[in-house]
């Protein structure tokens, strides 16, 4: 069971386990650009970005309304399936006027574009990329707040790929003047994502239950020792495959429901929390 933190990188071991007569199995990325990986463990991307997504049309009203996107690494797979998730629920309301995308050339360029290629969206993901790092993020929506005008502010929209950055991103929204409120998306639900978002510092999160995928990934690796084949529901091309996968479930958290789905289900103990709904 290889994580890859580098998915492409992560080929050589793949092929020197494949070579070794060991099953390979992806767990959480996907390892790029070989045919040694056997079975893919991840949850849905495709529809954590659309989960993303869907919170923010839900919270949006009228038109004109500030959009700002933000992405994980280019060397990760999923920052593009995360993105394609937002983008196919995203772009239907851009292109009716709902959101206004403040930050992105390549996105406002391709904002008709229902479906965009992996290269399309590389070439957005290149302007709006975190690399999945705080700081990175942070400095990033800095810059786009001091490039753009007060008219590009006021109550704004942020799609922002996971907890860390929403955090960072949140932060620098929070500090400019101009920004009467924002809506920010997040995935992971890590403790400090929740406690922002029990205090109404970041909108929503994404929970993936690491038990499920844990547990997901043990379900494969025995089944292969005994001779056996995962179950699948769904491929994902790495770019010399289509790798055999079975992706395991995301639910959407907001202030509504965060007891229920993070306290509740047993994920993070409550007396790590403070003010809890």
């Amino acid at each position: 069971i290889i994580t890859p933190h580098d998915g492409a990188a992560a080929a050589a071991s793949a092929e020197a386990a494949r070579a070794a007569g060991v099953k390979v199995i992806s767990y959480d990325r996907l390892i790029l650009d070989t045919d040694a990986v056997d079975y893919y463990v991840t949850f849905d991307s495709l529809a954590v970005g659309a989960a993303q997504a869907q919170y923010l049309v839900d919270k949006a009203s009228g038109e004109g309304n500030p959009l700002y996107l933000y992405a994980g690494a280019a060397s990760d797979n999923n920052a593009f399936l995360f993105f394609e998730g937002a983008w196919n629920v995203l772009q239907p309301k851009i292109a009716d006027g709902t959101f206004v995308i403040k930050n992105s050339s390549e996105a406002v360029a391709m904002q008709d574009k229902a479906t965009l290629s992996r290269d399309e969206m590389g070439a957005i993901i290149g302007q709006i990329t975190t690399n999945w790092d705080f700081n990175t993020a942070k400095t990033l929506a800095e810059s786009n707040l001091t490039a753009t005008t007060a008219a590009d502010k006021g109550d704004v929209f942020i799609l922002a790929p996971n907890d860390g950055t929403a955090r960072a991103i949140a932060d620098a929204f929070a500090a400019d003047s101009d920004v009467a409120s924002y809506v920010v998306t997040g995935q992971d639900a890590e403790k400090a994502s929740v406690q922002y978002i029990i205090d109404g510092k970041q909108s929503m999160t994404v929970l993936k239950d690491v038990r499920t995928l844990v547990a997901d990934a043990i379900s494969a690796a025995v089944t292969f020792l005994d001779g056996g084949t995962p179950p699948q529901t769904n491929t994902y091309n790495n770019g010399s495959i289509d790798v055999p996968a079975k992706p395991s479930e995301v639910i959407s958290v907001d202030k509504d429901n965060v007891k229920a789905a993070v306290i509740d289900s047993g994920y993070w103990p409550a007396a790590d929390f403070t003010g809890l709904p």
